[in-house]
C-alpha cells in the first residue's frame, strides 16, 4: 500500500475472505476505504478507514429478485425474463472516519448522500 492515498474495494467471493484484514490495513495506513456496499461501511465504522460507500440498493435487488422467483412460481420461463439491473444507488459517507483522517467532505457530496454518519 505505499505511495497509496485511498482504496477501493469492489468484494467478490475472494475479497470477501479477506475483508477483516483489508480494514485493519487501511486503517493502520490512515488511507480512505470506499466500498461498494453499506453493509461494509458499517463493518468499518469503528476504525478510520470506512469512508464511503457507494453502490446499488441491496433492498431494491432483493425485492426484484423475489419478483422473479414469484413469476417463475407462476409459470414464466426463466429464459423469457428479461435481464434486470440495479437503478438506484446508494451513497453513505462516514464523518467520523473523515474527521479521524484529516479530510472534509464537501457539502454538495454531502447533500447528495442518501445517508451521513455522524
Amino acid at each position: 500500500m505505499a505511495g497509496s492515498e485511498a482504496v477501493l474495494v469492489q468484494l467478490d467471493p475472494l475479497m470477501d475472505t479477506h475483508l477483516q484484514q483489508i480494514v485493519e490495513l487501511a486503517a493502520r495506513y490512515r488511507l480512505p476505504a470506499i466500498y461498494d456496499s453499506r453493509r461494509i461501511l458499517a463493518l468499518t465504522s469503528q476504525v478510520d478507514g470506512g469512508l464511503i460507500s457507494y453502490g446499488a440498493d441491496i433492498r431494491g435487488m432483493g425485492r426484484a429478485g423475489a419478483s422473479y422467483v414469484d413469476r417463475i412460481l407462476r409459470g414464466a420461463r426463466p429464459k423469457d425474463l428479461p435481464v434486470d439491473q440495479a437503478s438506484r444507488f446508494q451513497l453513505v459517507i462516514n464523518l467520523k472516519t473523515a474527521k479521524a483522517l484529516g479530510l472534509t467532505i464537501s457539502p454538495s457530496l454531502l447533500a447528495q448522500a442518501d445517508e451521513v454518519i455522524e
